[in-house]
């Protein structure tokens, strides 16, 4: 699998992509969270602890994570704060709509699991939830959507596969069809062969912890 270079339309791909519309709600959600931790050791000291010196240690405690709830919001919005860098780092796979809901629908990746990518691939199936790709106006199961795959977490008692991987749409990167059509072409027919024999699978994968089925 490689990866799918194009230019990153900025300010579509930040109207349109879902994954940085998460980021801003990890960020607010951070910033919130240690707000209200902070604010509430602020009045159990001073107005039900009357200022004891242990709830003045508690309120420290409280304020320090605050502080680390905020810095982690904070830096999860950094990571993505530029889109081309996502585009450019991550593989080309190919995805097809598994699910159809009344308000969203389900994407199905087929991903190398392998942190290596020179390794012969170990396929895996990986599940995004959505509610619009740019260019689909009807969602229907079955329809080809070409996506980045990016690479999440790893555990320490696996280094050498990857524990979670979302499907990111190219239409959600640039308006131009044309790009998107081309970024279809450029994935192997036996991939989405591959695929397309594995979406019987749907509900096996979503009874994983992590929306990622080893195959």
């Amino acid at each position: 699998m490689k990866v799918f270079k194009f230019e990153v339309d900025e300010p579509f791909a930040r109207k349109h992509n879902e994954m940085i519309r998460d980021t801003r709600r990890v960020r607010a959600g951070g910033i919130l969270l240690g707000a209200i931790v902070i604010i509430l050791a602020l009045l159990f000291y001073f107005f039900i602890a009357d200022q004891a010196v242990w709830a003045l240690m508690i309120l420290i405690v409280a304020i320090a994570m605050g502080i680390v709830f905020a810095i982690v919001g904070i830096t999860v919005a950094r990571k993505y704060n530029k889109i081309q860098p996502l585009y450019d780092r991550y593989p080309l796979v190919p995805s097809v709509i598994a699910e159809v809901n009344e308000r969203d629908f389900v994407l199905m990746a087929l991903v190398n699991t392998n942190v290596d990518p020179s390794l012969p691939p170990r396929w895996g199936l990986a599940l995004r939830t959505v509610t619009a790709v740019p260019g689909i106006k009807t969602p229907k199961i079955g329809m080809k959507i070409p996506s980045a795959a990016v690479l999440g977490r790893r555990t320490t008692h696996d280094r050498d596969h990857w524990q979670q991987i979302t499907p990111m749409p190219i239409a959600w990167g640039t308006p131009d069809q044309d790009i998107v059509k081309e970024a279809r072409r450029s994935i192997p027919q036996e991939q989405w062969n591959r695929l397309d024999r594995n979406r019987d699978k749907l509900n096996d994968v979503k009874a994983t912890s992590q929306d990622l089925l080893v195959l």
